[in-house]
């Protein structure tokens, strides 16, 4: 999924927003909702930009290592059960 926005963007606007601007305006500005705005803050609140992108690259990073993690049972949860019919 393509996302609208770099890490480096989200981590301005909360910056913008500490700063003083109104959200409401802030949101119309860039075309993306106050929901958006509030899971931004929620997730980069207090981040910078190399923080921002090492989060993303550890997120993508586990969710690649739970893919392999849950492949790995499958297949031996597939070995176990032809085992057992061999008998």
């Amino acid at each position: 999924m393509k996302k609208r926005f770099t890490e480096e963007q989200i981590v301005g606007f909360l910056r913008q927003a500490e700063a003083g601007m109104p959200v409401k305006e802030l949101c119309r500005k860039h075309g993306f909702s106050e929901a958006s705005y509030y899971l931004w803050k929620s997730k980069f609140a207090g981040m910078s930009v190399p923080d921002a992108k090492r989060l993303k690259e550890l997120e993508s990073e586990n969710a690649r290592l739970k893919k392999l993690l849950a492949e790995t049972l499958l297949k031996s949860e597939i070995t176990k059960e032809a085992l057992r019919k061999k008998w």
